[in-house]
């Protein structure tokens, strides 16, 4: 059945939870039906990038025609700091700024201010991440530190030039992404992580030769497997490779000892090198389902929240903000929105009872990783 891609215009927010007249949820840490606490919040501020990666922004989709949204639509970063400051204080500890390509946002200098200045209700600061895919990080990595941003991940799925501008599909080549990463690791912006998504048949033969020349180096690179996000980029499981095997091949090379988790929360399994030159990780979202632990949740370029990274549906904290809604209002709207949360996508994904089938998904693109 083919699968047509749903502009970010035409995915509607669910109903929020009826707040008017009701009593209003005391400020707190929260967990959802599964007892996940609320710990992490992904903020989106933008919905476009200059990369066409074809695992994300395939060209043939996000092409001269497509509706971005209009800058009216983004939400200010007025508006961005006031819900992550509610949110922080319903229990997040951690927010990483999204895109789309979050360096495309003008000033976002002036948002990691902002949120910056933020603490946790016992007085700790934010872990303040950004994942970029690494082409204004040269030229922008001494002001974002300036600002506040604890630390980046970088975006990198191959060394060899060809096979990166192929896959990027915008001619960038990985030697200016390196000088970014390299920038970034000069001014502190560490630990510095490096994402690569493996997909079968097309980057699988760069895994080593990424793992050989970040060893030693204090980047952590990460593989991530090909995943099911979204209905555009024509995802199919034979072209996922597990990350069992990503391990297999790297340990031929360069023996691998297990690590332990930073939290029970970690995405990534950690391994690292048998002569103690660093650690590599793998996220196995397909092959091994960590929705068990996932207290993550996403907050859309235009503000609806979203529950899963598979997620059909958002929230629209927008509007509430936008409608003249206290501060009180919109922390109970999001205790329960929170406290309903059921999603599992990843776990039910090959069970005997999977969700709808060619449900209509957001994007990566507009929600972020």
């Amino acid at each position: 059945m083919s699968r047509r891609i749903i502009p970010v215009a035409d995915i509607h927010a669910v109903a929020l939870p009826d707040i008017a007249g009701t009593q209003l949820a005391p400020l707190g840490m929260l967990a959802d039906a599964l007892e996940r606490p609320l710990r992490d919040l992904r903020i989106s501020v933008t919905d476009r990038c200059n990369f066409r990666c074809v695992y994300c922004m395939p060209r043939a989709v996000f092409d001269k025609d497509y509706p971005f949204l209009p800058h009216s639509a983004l939400l200010t970063f007025e508006e961005i700091e006031r819900l992550a400051r509610l949110f922080v204080a319903h229990g997040v500890e951690k927010i990483r700024l999204t895109g789309g390509e979050p360096l495309l946002r003008k000033d976002i200098e002036r948002l990691i201010e902002r949120l910056a200045r933020l603490t946790t209700p016992d007085g700790r600061a934010l872990d303040l991440t950004l994942t970029t895919n690494g082409s204004l990080l040269a030229r922008k990595a001494r002001s974002l530190k300036d600002a506040g941003l604890s630390r980046v991940t970088v975006s990198l799925d191959a060394l060899d030039d060809t096979l990166f501008k192929r896959m990027n599909d915008a001619d960038f080549a990985p030697a200016s992404v390196l000088e970014g990463i390299a920038a970034a690791q000069a001014v502190g912006l560490a630990p510095l992580k490096i994402n690569m998504v493996v997909k079968r048949g097309t980057n699988e033969d760069e895994i080593v030769p990424m793992a050989r020349h970040f060893k030693g180096t204090g980047v952590v690179l990460r593989f991530i497997e090909y995943m099911d996000v979204g209905t555009s980029n024509g995802w199919n499981m034979t072209e996922v490779l597990p990350s069992a095997e990503v391990v297999a091949r790297i340990a031929e090379h360069f023996p691998l000892v297990p690590l332990e988790a930073h939290s029970e929360a970690e995405t990534a399994q950690r391994w690292g090198y048998a002569d103690g030159s660093g650690e590599i990780g793998v996220i196995s979202s397909v092959t091994r389902a960590f929705c068990g632990t996932c207290t993550r949740a996403r907050l859309s370029t235009e503000g609806k929240l979203y529950l899963c990274l598979f997620a059909s549906m958002g929230y629209d904290l927008r509007a509430l903000v936008r409608n003249g809604a206290t501060d009180a209002q919109i922390a109970t709207a999001i205790a329960r929105i929170w406290q309903m949360r059921e999603d599992r996508y990843s776990l039910l994904r090959g069970s005997a009872s999977p969700l709808e089938a060619g449900a209509a998904r957001i994007e990566m693109s507009y929600i972020g990783g």
